[in-house]
């Protein structure tokens, strides 16, 4: 397939829904070879079926990113189909709290960020390992405007998407050299699944939020999706250590 992304190969975990799907899908149209992780295996196979279904070349291995086993699985699997890794969005995450810290159970927190923070941590080591040898990609973390403000009754959430900032700008520095280049998108209200299951799905509250944003609307996974694709292209050659918003203005 022609595009950008030709003859390169990208990894997207939580690649069964929302936003990693929809990178997924959009890498596949740019000409990329695609490696999806994600714990939602009929997710992760719909996203797979259809990049296949387009001519495109994907491969699913189920993935819990809170596990180093199963990340060094993914990035085995990922070379040994097809043979080099270029860029990566680190995107799988949860949210499942709606609760004051006072009245967060330890096991929800450490959860979370077992996922959010320490799955950004197994997948870019394992990442880099092999971009170094290559002698450079890029890569893209998942974060959250929410990594710059608070949010009540998501203090885990909030904590998680912090770190993620945080681990983003360290790497970024220390991979510099090596020609690897490490960023991360800050999304803010986006229509995903977990939007849903976080707003409830209600229409109203939907069009509430939406007047609030400058915008005049929700996000898309889509408009994600070229965020991230930029950030890997060459267009971003010069870009590293950045926290790139995506939200309609709703932190302006």
């Amino acid at each position: 397939m022609a595009g950008q992304f030709a003859g390169k190969v990208a990894l997207v975990t939580g690649a069964g829904s929302g936003m990693g799907q929809a990178a997924a899908l959009a890498f596949a149209r740019e000409g990329a070879r695609v490696a999806l992780g994600d714990v939602d295996e009929r997710g992760g196979e719909q996203t797979r079926r259809e990049i296949a279904d387009a001519g495109g070349g994907a491969l699913l291995v189920p993935t819990d990113v809170s596990h180093a086993a199963d990340v060094e699985a993914l990035l085995a699997a990922t070379l040994a189909t097809f043979g080099r890794l270029d860029c990566a969005f680190n995107n799988a995450g949860v949210n499942e709290e709606h609760a004051p810290l006072a009245e967060l159970d330890e096991a929800l927190w450490d959860r979370i960020i077992a996922v959010n923070l320490k799955g950004i941590y197994l997948c870019m080591k394992a990442e880099i390992a092999h971009l170094r040898r290559a002698s450079g990609g890029a890569i893209v973390n998942n974060a959250s405007i929410v990594g710059f403000t608070g949010s009540r009754n998501h203090p885990a959430y909030v904590a998680s998407k912090h770190g993620v900032i945080g681990l983003t700008r360290a790497v970024a520095r220390e991979e510099a050299a090596a020609g690897i280049r490490v960023n991360a998108v800050c999304p803010g209200a986006i229509h995903t699944p977990m939007y849903v299951r976080m707003e409830g799905g209600d229409p109203v509250h939907d069009a509430e939020i939406a007047a609030s944003i400058p915008l005049g609307r929700l996000g898309q996974p889509a408009d994600v999706a070229g965020a991230v694709l930029w950030l890997c292209s060459e267009a971003a050659s010069f870009v590293t250590g950045h926290m790139l918003v995506v939200d309609g203005g709703e932190t302006v």
